[in-house]
């Protein structure tokens, strides 16, 4: 029995020729919640759990004339399906380490700008989650890195770039920063806001504060609401680095640091600063190109918009400020998975073993009001 990389399955469903189907045979609830874009659902977890052969005239309805890739959460129930399969004559592989791995999958492209330097966006399709690369005249920073620094370091060699700091937008929610970890590896600063810096060594970041990479000057502006130590990043104009505050279709949720315990404001004064913190950022040019830390979807790189494509796009900017703050206020959608640990990791207040990371973070983003 084979076992498919997810990278190779991220190459596949990228390139020009037929893709694979792709099984899931989790719980349909499970599928629901996150999957792997174009994949199809059948339910047989149960049954490949307590009797295989329970499993085989469901599956066995699957086309015959495409190879089939199965996937479960971790890869173990999955290689039992692809085995069977198998034995009905069927081309079937299973994705190694199942969601698990999918959830590592990273993929990057340049952003299109007017800037005197490249902006590369990285894009974990599995969680949605968006990193950005800027580099100019020999020199680079990393935004909103994930935990696997290997992705980063393949990048800064590919440019011929040396790494002089790494940013976070905020303390995330969703998914375990890398940030701390790379700027130590390559023995540059830290930058996080001090309010979400609760148990870190960072280097602060304060309002109207620049820090210059190579030629460009990067702007900090603090537009707290979705973290007390949220900023966004203004890049010569041209680009605007907004985290988890303005989405191009949504902005942040403002409930997840108080439920996690961490910050001592109320949801409703979060979601009347965010509205404050967002006109801010509509001030900005209109053909500045707003790249967010998230992208609801499996995000294909580069995922831009115009600052005015997104007035246009986004309906939460259309709010008056009591009708935004009531609807962000009441209106909770499902939180991401384990995300009291990955806040209080990310701020510093707890340790999480290295092999527990993946785990810990598994599952969809959820980082959008709505």
């Amino acid at each position: 029995m084979q076992e498919l990389p997810p990278d190779a399955l991220s190459e596949q469903l990228q390139g020009d020729d037929d893709d694979p189907l792709v099984l899931d045979i989790r719980h349909q609830e499970d599928f629901e919640e996150w999957h792997i874009p174009g994949s199809i659902n059948v339910d047989v977890y149960d049954e490949l759990v307590d009797d295989p052969k329970q499993a085989s005239e469901a599956l066995s309805e699957l086309p015959r004339d495409e190879q089939i890739v199965t996937v479960c959460t971790a890869g173990v129930v999955s290689q039992t399906a692809t085995e069977l399969l198998e034995e009905q004559g069927y081309d079937a592989v299973t994705l190694a380490d199942g969601m698990n791995g999918w959830s590592r999958v990273h993929r990057y492209a340049e952003v299109p700008t007017d800037l005197d330097g490249t902006i590369v966006q990285v894009a974990r399709p599995g969680k949605g989650c968006l990193s950005h690369v800027l580099v100019s005249d020999g020199e680079a920073a990393v935004f909103d890195p994930s935990h696997y620094l290997d992705e980063y370091d393949v990048i800064l060699d590919e440019y011929e770039a040396e790494l002089v700091g790494v940013f976070d937008t905020h303390a995330h929610a969703d998914h375990i920063s890398g940030a701390a970890d790379l700027a130590d590896r390559h023995g540059v600063p830290y930058y996080l806001h001090p309010k979400d810096a609760l148990a870190l060594d960072a280097t602060p970041l304060e309002d109207g504060r620049s820090v210059t990479v190579g030629h460009l000057d990067i702007e900090v502006i603090h537009t707290p609401g979705h973290s007390e130590g949220s900023v966004s990043f203004d890049v010569e104009g041209a680009a605007l680095l907004t985290g988890d505050t303005l989405f191009h279709e949504s902005v942040g949720r403002v409930e997840l640091g108080v439920e996690a315990g961490i910050e001592e404001s109320d949801v409703a004064g979060n979601a009347a600063t965010l509205y404050e913190s967002l006109q801010r950022l509509l001030g900005r040019p209109d053909d500045a190109v707003v790249l967010p830390a998230h992208d609801p979807g499996s995000p294909e790189p580069p995922v831009t918009a115009t600052l005015a494509e997104v007035k246009e796009r986004n309906e939460d900017l259309e709010r008056d400020r009591e009708e935004f703050v009531e609807e962000l206020a009441s209106d909770v959608p499902d939180h991401p998975p384990n995300f009291e640990r990955v806040k209080r990791t990310n701020v510093g207040q707890e340790a999480v073993p290295a092999d527990e990371l993946a785990e810990l973070e598994l599952g969809p983003n959820n980082c959008a009001a709505e």
